[in-house]
């Protein structure tokens, strides 16, 4: 039974005090919710404060990306996998198609930052998605099959049991359009099928994947009721804590 897990992103949103302010709304008003992993990726900068106060609840903290390097040294301005673990942090967004769009990450970049993120200890939320010309072109599944297989390349079924895979098409993020539940599904299952393929239905079977993509208090049900959706990795609508709320109590 794959335990469904409900992701927030903040992406570059939220100085520090507003932060504090949304987690500790969220932090009661999802107290009772035991039925999915809540998790919220503030920026860096409030990172440590938030996984303190958020100390023995139930929601747990993301950081938003890393850097490839494992070990310390010369690397002005990058922040390592190991020192995310340091300030509280239990899982890390990898991947996502605003890092590969505006920040030119490769699927290089997204393999050697998991292979970090897992050196760490953390656990690798790793996304895949097509742009909407390439689902016209037909090519959907084939984008996210190399993104996956690329992403994962070199990984053991250890590593691969020890990440989340967000789908996340990138035509519906942040533009109000949704995959339908039907589409969701369909993609999701082709993850979860090349998973198989690549390292094994045991392991595949166990995968979360989430998605994510204009996810809103109104949709998640319809969502969650497919198959191989597991969760959900919330944008814009995880930065009020009533909203998010709503999401993380779909049920």
């Amino acid at each position: 039974m794959r335990k469904p897990v409900i992701a927030g992103n903040w992406k570059m949103y939220k100085l520090f005090d507003e932060a504090v302010e949304a987690a500790l709304a969220l932090k009661s008003l999802v107290a009772n919710a035991n039925h999915c992993e809540i998790i919220i990726a503030p920026v860096f900068t409030a990172l440590k404060s938030l996984a303190d106060r958020l100390e023995g609840s139930n929601i747990k903290i993301a950081a938003q990306n890393c850097s490839t390097e494992s070990s310390f040294g010369a690397h002005t301005g990058e922040v390592n996998a190991e020192m995310l673990k340091d300030v509280g942090c239990t899982h890390l967004i990898i991947g996502h198609s605003e890092r590969r769009q505006f920040y030119c990450e490769t699927d290089n970049l997204v393999n050697l930052k998991t292979k970090a993120a897992l050196s760490a200890g953390l656990t690798a939320i790793v996304c895949v998605g097509e742009m909407l010309s390439e689902r016209e072109a037909g090519r959907a599944e084939v984008v996210v099959k190399d993104q996956l297989v690329k992403g994962l390349n070199g990984l053991t079924v250890a590593d691969v049991g020890r990440i989340i895979i967000a789908y996340e098409p990138v035509w519906a993020i942040g533009t109000g359009k949704t995959a339908t539940p039907e589409q969701a599904q369909e993609m999701h299952g082709f993850i979860r099928s090349t998973l198989a393929e690549n390292h094994g239905k045991e392991v595949a079977d166990a995968t979360r994947i989430l998605y994510g993509g204009s996810v809103k208090p109104d949709n998640i049900r319809s969502l969650m009721s497919q198959e191989d959706v597991d969760g959900a990795l919330v944008g814009g609508a995880s930065l009020e804590a009533e909203s998010f709320a709503r999401i993380v109590n779909f049920r």
